[in-house]
């Protein structure tokens, strides 16, 4: 019957040293959770402030192209221009 005993002494004293173990692991985990408490929330508003200015960012630079396409020549336009420039630069040549 000595081996029950002991058996069951040893179960216990593993079972008391396991609970021991997890109240510890608890009070550090929640020290480190009150630590990043707040800072995760603020992390996330950074990171939405940024991804919103860049998102704005990136609109107006699409805008600025989309006018920088609308006001360059087509080729068509470009082919006419140089042959107005041609002829500009004949005029004072036979002037003289």
């Amino acid at each position: 019957m000595a081996k029950k005993t002991d058996t069951n002494e040893l179960l216990r004293t593993i079972i008391n040293n396991m609970s021991t173990f997890k109240q510890e692991f608890l009070k550090k985990f929640d020290e480190i959770d009150k630590k990043f408490t707040g800072k995760i929330d603020r992390l996330d508003k950074k990171i939405d402030g940024v991804e919103q200015r860049l998102t704005e960012r990136i609109d107006t630079l699409g805008k600025q192209l989309a006018y920088l396409e609308d006001d360059a020549p087509t080729r068509e336009e470009f082919g006419k221009l140089e042959k107005r420039v041609d002829k500009l630069e004949q005029k004072p040549s036979s002037a003289l």
